[in-house]
């Protein structure tokens, strides 16, 4: 989580542009904020990502990385 939070915010763009590469940041970046600050709610977050719907979650985190500057309940 902290890797990528240390990114430049046009690195982490492209990262969630890249569907592929969106999913696997999305469970790494999700597992890592379960971990390192627990709670229900990312808990079902990282559960979510894993089949594929990380995807998705990815595009919805680039346009809150727009706007907010950071991933959705990662901070």
């Amino acid at each position: 989580m902290t890797w990528f939070n240390k990114q430049s915010r046009l690195v982490q763009i492209l990262l969630l542009l890249i569907p592929f590469v969106n999913w696997i940041v999305e469970i790494v970046v999700r597992w890592s904020a379960f971990l390192k600050k627990g709670g229900l709610l990312r808990l079902l977050l990282a559960i979510i990502v894993i089949p594929g719907i990380g995807v998705v979650l990815g595009w919805v985190d680039l346009i809150w990385i727009l706007l907010f500057g950071h991933l959705i309940l990662a901070k």
